[in-house]
């Protein structure tokens, strides 16, 4: 289950302090059996996220798993990003996390992160906060084999 993590900051981006979500994300996801290819930063501007995504798509990533961009700033466009990227919504893995970020935080409410799919690959937008990480990965853990699985069929109609 190939997968990359990229951390959406624009002042991390430019070197100004460490990326502290990015790695924790790669390393739950990996503890979830996931082959992270990497952790990449990447500032707050849509078209160069849209543009990534689209590569690691085209690359045949099963998971692209983005942390940070999903607040309420005007320089928060992850999920902007992603909804271009996307051909169909997978909207249940956001209420499942928000149903789990308003248990331990009321102001989840907040978050605008999306969930979908591109070709064979699954893009999920997670809160930029290592805390929020550690609190809701482990509901989106469960489903990520079982996803791998579903995309990397080549035709699903070939199992009836």
């Amino acid at each position: 289950m190939r997968t990359v993590v990229l951390t959406i900051s624009t002042s991390l981006a430019r070197g100004e302090g460490e990326d502290r979500s990015g790695p924790r994300l790669a390393e739950l996801a990996a503890a979830a059996g996931c082959e992270v290819l990497g952790v990449e930063v990447l500032p707050d501007d849509a078209a160069a996220i849209e543009a990534r995504l689209r590569a690691l798509v085209a690359d045949d990533v099963r998971f692209v798993l983005t942390t940070g961009g999903t607040g309420l700033t005007p320089d928060d466009v992850t999920p902007e990003a992603t909804r271009a990227v996307i051909e169909r919504e997978a909207p249940a893995i956001q209420t499942a996390m928000l149903l789990e970020g308003l248990r331990h935080q009321p102001l989840a409410l907040l978050t605008r992160g999306v969930s979908g799919i591109a070709g064979r690959t699954l893009l999920v937008n997670l809160p930029g906060n290592p805390k929020a990480i550690d609190q809701l990965f482990p509901v989106l853990a469960p489903a990520l084999r079982h996803a791998g699985a579903t995309l990397a069929r080549e035709d699903d109609d070939a199992r009836h």
